[in-house]
């Protein structure tokens, strides 16, 4: 699905947010290692970010034509600031009602609403696609994060304890949320 480009201004600060391009491919690529390595919050470690430009592209083209996924990035005035995405639920017609949600920043971007505009955007769009219910995940700890999804509507279901094991042998667990819409 595409995204039609549009503009917002937060805190004097100008958002663009649009569909990806296979032209952002190598920027994408190189947002991916860099918030990996700054948060604990994130599914991989830097190091295992390791798409081929190739690959990339096929990633954003099959979010461009999937009738059930959507890309959106996001641009502060001028500058890759991240991005969020939504796939719907597949395998049976039982779950074809649920999308899962992917967001992250850059830090540098986070604090100021931008992951509250995109959301907002991404969850309009999901549930124009017909969609009953969003659905993602946060690791435990990340206070923000859980209180923004909260204050967007969405409920704790559930946890998963260490779900996520990182490389110095500590855990973080894993909160499960989601949206009626």
């Amino acid at each position: 699905m595409i995204f039609e480009e549009k503009e917002y201004v937060i805190d004097d600060k100008k958002v663009i947010l649009r569909s990806a391009k296979p032209s952002d491919a190598e920027t994408m690529i190189t947002y991916l290692k860099t918030v990996c390595g700054e948060t604990r919050f994130l599914m991989y470690e830097s190091d295992e970010i390791q798409y081929t430009l190739s690959e990339e592209i096929t990633f954003i083209n099959s979010h461009n034509e999937s009738k059930e996924a959507m890309l959106i990035l996001a641009f502060v005035d001028g500058k890759y600031a991240g991005n969020c995405s939504f796939e719907g639920k597949f395998g049976s017609r039982r779950v074809k009602h649920r999308a899962g949600i992917g967001i992250a920043l850059y830090q540098k971007y986070t604090g100021f609403g931008l992951g509250r505009l995109i959301l907002n955007c991404l969850l309009k769009e999901i549930e124009t696609a017909g969609y009953e219910q969003a659905e993602l995940t946060v690791v435990e700890g990340n206070d923000r994060a859980y209180r923004l999804y909260q204050s967007l509507g969405f409920n704790e279901c559930g946890r998963i304890p260490h779900a996520n094991k990182y490389d110095d042998g500590t855990y973080g667990g894993e909160i499960l949320m989601v949206k009626n819409l």
